[in-house]
């Protein structure tokens, strides 16, 4: 028997345990609250592209102010409260113990709060340190690190005390990404503040973008993807009621992930003042990416080995293994994207929002969903959500979206690439940028369409929660003991 279908067993005849869930229902109604949030502002810049008159002339709804709010509501909020909601839900079953310090998890819920909505009245009134997902200034940062510092000693101090000696390799997603993405923060961050809203950063020139790369690519690398591939190794095997496929490939797939990802972010720095070595070392770890990043792909969705007749009519289990897919694309293409060749043509253009896109509304998005319709009729005392018929539609919502957004995205960049260089002979531009803008406008009107859909899928799943929620014992949800395999 493999190490992952023993720990299975293991937790499947071990005594029940009263597991600390009141954190875990507060942001898992929370990332649902957000992702509404975040989506809607999206469609709305979405919308403000091929409509710049959506702005009314009032500078706090400008796309400049708007779209690093849709990106903090989006990664931070909604991704945030779903990796909070999950790693303190799977930290508990698979350690057979209760939260360490359920008070400080609950400071978590708290404080994470507060870094959402102070992050929603101050970037639409133009306080930014300008940097890639990391514009919020530095009271908000100090937050932010008081709260990740919490997170971590209740995610920690839970395995600490975990009553079983194995540690299930969700788990070691779940650490190490808690631990890289304190690091990431706290490294970029450096600044000297000048006013209470104000504040420069410590580092200057290229070494800057450096820096604000190497966090910028590894809060795709660690929030974006270690944290939720933690999802994916306890909910998966739990949905299609399998063990995972090889657990020994789980451990590879970590140990390279997380050693490779560090070392990729100068890839977005091609053609720059960074020096040429230091672009191509992060091009070639790049691609060495694509290895682990298949082998997770690929370790996950065979876990339906013998057990594919459940996607039949399993949609959670289609939000799962879908997602996977969006995993694979995005992995590839990742890599594609960094070889300088393809990148001279793709940098600066749509493509880039595509691939972006296709990950986080493919990857992140779809597992999150997932995840959390596994989770949240569990924690109101329900056997299901209240309506299976509606996930089924919102998967399929969802799923349309996504392809009409990637697509317009992918066949907007490309032709603004190839416009951009495009050259007579005499070394004059063929085409005039405003040009370029013209011809991408239909595409811009196909990605808001795909995003409305993609919305209506989550104001969908926000409906069935709240029906759910509302259908659900909760005094008997506390008071019952929960069986470590729920």
């Amino acid at each position: 028997m493999s190490r992952g279908s023993a720990a299975s067993a293991s937790a499947q005849a071990a005594p029940a345990a009263a597991y600390a869930d009141r954190t875990v229902r507060l942001f898992a109604l929370a990332a649902v609250v957000w992702g509404v949030v975040g989506m809607a502002v999206g469609v709305f810049i979405a919308a403000q592209l091929a409509w710049p008159e959506l702005n009314f002339g009032i500078p706090w709804l400008s796309y400049g102010r708007l779209r690093p709010l849709h990106t903090n509501a989006v990664i931070f909020a909604f991704g945030g409260c779903a990796l909070f909601a999950t790693s303190y839900h799977v930290v508990q079953r698979t350690s057979q113990t209760k939260l360490f310090a359920p008070w400080l998890a609950d400071f978590t819920f708290w404080g994470w709060q507060a870094v959402i909505v102070a992050a929603a009245i101050t970037l639409p009134l133009g306080y930014t340190q300008g940097k890639e997902y990391a514009e919020l200034e530095w009271p908000i940062d100090l937050l932010i690190a008081a709260v990740w510092v919490a997170y971590a000693i209740v995610f920690f101090g839970t395995i600490g005390k975990r009553r079983v000696r194995h540690i299930y390799v969700a788990n070691w997603f779940f650490g190490g990404f808690i631990l890289a993405v304190a690091l990431l923060h706290i490294v970029n961050s450096a600044a000297m503040p000048v006013s209470l809203w104000k504040s420069y950063s410590a580092y200057a020139g290229v070494q800057d973008a450096m820096v604000q790369w190497w966090y910028g690519h590894n809060a795709v690398g660690f929030f974006l993807t270690a944290g939720f591939l933690g999802m994916m190794y306890y909910y998966i095997p739990k949905q299609a009621e399998r063990p995972v496929y090889s657990y020994r490939l789980s451990i590879v797939h970590f140990w390279a992930l997380i050693f490779t990802y560090m070392w990729a972010g100068p890839h977005h720095l091609h053609y720059t003042a960074l020096p040429d070595w230091a672009q191509s070392i992060g091009m070639v770890f790049s691609l060495v990416l694509l290895a682990p990043s298949w082998g997770g792909m690929i370790n996950g969705i065979m876990t339906l080995s013998g057990a594919w007749q459940k996607l039949r009519d399993d949609p959670i289990l289609k939000f799962l293994i879908v997602a996977l897919s969006f995993y694979g694309m995005s992995t590839f293409e990742g890599p594609m994207m960094s070889i300088k060749t393809v990148n001279a043509l793709s940098h600066y253009t749509d493509w880039t929002i595509g691939h972006v896109h296709s990950g986080a509304l493919g990857w992140v998005g779809l597992i999150s969903m997932g995840s959390l319709y596994y989770l949240i009729p569990r924690m109101f005392g329900q056997t299901r959500m209240y309506s299976v018929k509606a996930i089924e539609l919102h998967f399929w919502i969802a799923t349309i979206g996504i392809v009409l957004y990637i697509a317009a995205m992918w066949i907007a960049g490309v032709m603004q690439g190839l416009m951009w260089r495009s050259v007579n002979p005499d070394g004059t531009l063929v085409y005039s940028f405003v040009e370029s803008v013209k011809a991408t406008y239909p595409f811009y009107v196909i990605r808001f369409a795909g995003g409305l859909l993609y919305l209506g899928g989550m104001l969908l799943m926000a409906w069935n929660v709240v029906k759910t929620a509302m259908g659900g014992d909760r005094a008997a949800a506390l008071a019952r003991a929960v069986p470590v395999a729920a």
